[in-house]
């Protein structure tokens, strides 16, 4: 979990970060958010709460039920984290939060049709088209880590085989090396390069887009070998006169990203 404090330019001012606790129950888990929260103060200068959580989630974050995130089953973070604060709170996917931001000041900015990842502990998307953030029907619009990349491939936490964050996340990954990704040889990193490569081809194919931005542990900790991996495979399959030619890089704001997304959500939300 973290905090920080953000300004109106999206420049991150000072940050707490501290681990998720295991097996800790929904008030324990938010006490340790309200601390973080509390750490990065802001001397009463601060005007909106915006923040980014795991999905799935109800429409504005009024419930949130992250699937890495056990002790939160529909637990009521805006309206919590509105009460704790006082201030006017807006709540959305972490890796939506992410695409705004890399659209505000990252590797997306001035792109109007773009993908945002992240592959991390999970896996999740943001899309942005025509210059508008997609929210969908419940607001979980972007969810490529339950795009299908090996139809026969691991159960997945959702109850489907095959999904891209069954294959690619942290977790998954440490489930079937027997260690950390961090730890993971030159095969499986390749290997999480292509099945990233292969998702990102099908949405620029759906979509209409030629702009992968990715961040998450995953994907930078594995680095330069990754992003080869997967534009290889992107090359391979986004084929279309519309698609081919799609790019898929880094995040540009790097470990700041998150936190400089969750400002975005607020700002947008308070600017509607």
């Amino acid at each position: 979990m973290a905090a920080g404090l953000v300004t109106a330019e999206g420049e991150l001012v000072t940050s707490a970060t501290s681990p998720t606790p295991r097996d800790a129950d929904a008030d324990a888990l938010f006490s340790v958010l309200l601390a973080l929260v509390d750490a990065v103060g802001g001397d009463g200068e601060v005007v909106v709460c915006g923040a980014g959580c795991g999905g799935p989630m109800t429409h504005g974050g009024e419930q949130v039920s992250p699937l890495n995130i056990p002790g939160w089953r529909r637990f009521p973070l805006r309206s919590r984290l509105a009460e704790a604060t006082g201030l006017p709170t807006f709540i959305d996917n972490d890796a939506k939060a992410l695409a705004l931001g890399e659209g505000w000041r990252g590797s997306a900015a001035g792109v109007d049709n773009f993908i945002a990842m992240v592959v991390s502990t999970g896996v999740g998307g943001g899309i942005v088209l025509d210059g508008r953030l997609l929210d969908g029907e419940s607001g979980n619009a972007g969810h490529i880590g339950h795009v299908i990349v090996e139809p026969l491939g691991r159960e997945c936490v959702c109850g489907a085989r095959g999904c891209l964050e069954a294959e690619a996340s942290g977790p998954a990954i440490a489930a079937v090396t027997g260690g950390p990704a961090s730890d993971a040889d030159a095969a499986t990193v390749a290997r999480t390069g292509t099945l990233v490569g292969r998702a990102v081809a099908s949405v620029a194919n759906l979509l209409d887009l030629r702009l992968a931005v990715v961040g998450g542990s995953v994907a930078l900790g594995f680095g330069d070998p990754f992003f080869a991996a997967a534009q290889v495979e992107v090359d391979a399959r986004a084929r279309l006169d519309f698609s081919a030619g799609a790019r898929i890089v880094p995040v540009g704001l790097g470990a700041a990203g998150p936190l400089i997304g969750a400002a975005a959500v607020g700002w947008r939300g308070f600017d509607a």
